[in-house]
């Protein structure tokens, strides 16, 4: 196996603590004869044991040594890989190399270790060729990135030489890209300070990332479980996904497009309109990335880290806001709109806020007389100058009674097991609001599960009392 991963040029700055290399120096020392048989035992169950974490995370199942080779080449970012995930196969010199790698690759997916097994007496290798996965749901492992890479290694295993597996992989590279970013839905930062935003960095990163070549590592971690709603899924409120859709529809086409700032009521579903809107143009080159307040500094990084990809990226910003002495909102206003660096053409913003203004006002804001500031307007102008960059403002207001039962209905409907009549529907809805929350999708989604929970076996009714 060293003998084949030292020809890799293009797939060179695979991370030399990778599995690939720490294997291959394994089977270094056994071919050479120069080992402990306990230690190199050892050290081969370690290397497995890291291939079954990567596996557990990604889904994978059959022959995860074929899987992990093509999750290599799925997530490796070299300028080859990058350049083929915005045009796909194109001749060059460098086709040559990546040939050459390729034919490294074929032969490393159909790499015999059964003189290691009967030397050392061991069958790890045997198992993971022929491995069975505990089925498990989608939310524990990332389902984006298991069915690509499962099918890239199927594609592999099919490919009669590196010409072909050439084409597969480029093919791969343009259709779904190539890294964490090319594919996975959705982005917090890494930022290593802070709850979810300083989780360590995905497995992909820590595997395909050469120490030795002083990149900066990548402030983006995937969200790995996104949800699968749409905008149809979001009951009422047509207008407003109209406009959401079109602006989506424009960005994605590579047409002018606009900030986006969706406000208003509480739980009238401005957050799941911007997640629908990232599962519906997901597979058009959309992705996602969210970022807090506290986390705006960071903007200009992430904007670079982007701005030469193949995709069309949000910055969703949720609940949005901003007290008096809170300053981040200037991070904010620079990078939408006023700082030296224009905003490249592929990044957009998208923003929730239950205030239209974002910004805390209060009623000395009104007069130009104050104890603190002789201009006072201008204070007001800077505030509002925010929420005036986001080119569009799309309301949201809480339903009416009979919007509010409309939701209510259109959400009981995909359920059958939900067995009342329309009238009792509407009077328990009505009990529920009044005593649990007010008007909103939001307190009428919370409705239905207490419905579906207190269901018991589909197709009974429900029980009398909520």
């Amino acid at each position: 196996m060293h003998r084949l991963t030292s020809k890799l040029i293009i797939y060179r700055n695979i991370g030399r603590d990778s599995i690939l290399f720490e294997l291959s120096e394994i089977c270094k020392a056994f071919n050479k004869g120069v080992y402990d048989p306990e230690e190199i035992t050892s050290e081969i169950y370690e290397q497995i044991h890291n291939l079954l974490d990567i596996s557990t995370k990604y889904g994978f199942d059959g022959n995860l040594w074929h899987n992990y080779l093509a999750f290599l080449l799925a997530t490796t970012e070299n300028p080859f890989t990058l350049v083929s995930e915005k045009v796909g196969a194109k001749p060059g010199s460098v086709t040559a190399f990546a040939k050459g790698d390729f034919a490294v690759f074929r032969q490393l997916f159909d790499y015999d270790f059964e003189s290691i097994e009967k030397k050392l007496g061991i069958n790890c290798f045997t198992t993971i060729q022929n491995y069975s996965a505990v089925v498990k749901k989608e939310r524990i492992y990332n389902k984006s990135v298991s069915d690509k890479v499962r099918l890239l290694s199927r594609e592999i295993e099919e490919a009669k030489d590196a010409e072909e597996i050439y084409n597969v992989v480029t093919d791969f590279y343009r259709q779904y890209g190539v890294g964490s970013i090319g594919l996975n839905k959705a982005f917090r930062l890494n930022t290593g300070n802070s709850g979810s935003a300083g989780a360590t960095v995905n497995a992909a990163a820590a595997e395909t990332s050469g120490a030795e070549s002083g990149e900066q590592a990548s402030l983006l971690t995937p969200v790995t479980t996104t949800g699968d709603m749409v905008l149809e899924d979001l009951i009422g409120y047509e207008v407003q996904k109209k406009l959401l859709r079109q602006n989506t529809e424009a960005f994605v086409s590579g047409k002018t497009a606009n900030n986006v700032l969706l406000f208003g009521d509480a739980g009238t579903g401005k957050s799941t309109c911007v997640k629908a809107i990232l599962n519906e143009y997901y597979d058009r080159g959309l992705r996602m990335i969210e970022v807090y307040k506290h986390e705006f500094r960071y903007l200009q990084r992430i904007i670079s880290e982007v701005k030469n990809r193949n995709y069309r990226f949000i910055i969703f910003m949720d609940d949005l806001s901003f007290e008096e002495f809170e300053i981040e909102y200037k991070y904010l206003k620079a990078v939408i709109e006023g700082g030296l660096e224009v905003k490249p053409d592929n990044v957009l913003i998208y923003a929730t806020s239950n205030r239209q203004h974002l910004i805390r006002e209060t009623w000395t804001d009104r007069s130009d007389i104050s104890r603190d500031e002789l201009h006072r307007s201008d204070t007001v102008q800077e505030k509002l100058s925010l929420s005036g960059r986001f080119g569009l403002n799309i309301g949201f207001l809480k339903p009416n009674p009979r919007e509010f039962f409309g939701i209510v209905k259109g959400l009981a409907e995909k359920y059958p097991q939900i067995e009342l009549s329309e009238e009792e529907l509407r009077l328990r809805a009505n009990a529920w609001q009044m005593k649990h929350g007010d008007l909103s999708g939001r307190t009428a989604r919370q409705f239905i599960n207490n419905l579906l929970g207190s269901c018991g076996e589909p197709g009974r009714s429900m029980p009398d009392d909520l």
